[in-house]
């Protein structure tokens, strides 16, 4: 569902009015890390390891990439919907490898 929500952002290439191959490029770059966050989850369904780390550093890559920005109070929001839930969806597939590593 995460990486379905961050495809989302993508839709808006199709507002700018451009040919289809444009807009084809346009989504292709948009998706680029919703794709590999995609190939990250499968991944993740065997080494459940690499999951956890891979979220946990995107939370933080997305951190200090709007940081590096301009500050305005909104963003702070932008944090805890993006890096909140990778954080969170981090965090269990690190409690999933711990429960598999401990049986």
């Amino acid at each position: 569902m995460f990486v379905g929500f961050l495809a989302l952002f993508s839709l808006d290439v199709f507002s700018l009015g451009l040919g289809f191959w444009q807009t084809a490029l346009g989504l292709l770059m948009h998706n680029i890390p919703a794709l590999i966050l995609l190939a990250i989850i499968v991944v993740s369904w065997r080494y459940e390891i690499v999951g956890g780390i891979v979220f946990i550093l995107f939370g933080l890559g997305y951190i200090i990439m709007v940081l590096n920005n301009p500050f305005n109070w909104y963003m702070l929001s932008w944090i805890l919907e993006i890096s909140g839930v990778a954080f969170l969806v981090g965090i269990l597939f690190l409690i999933n490898w711990r429960q598999r590593k401990i049986k």
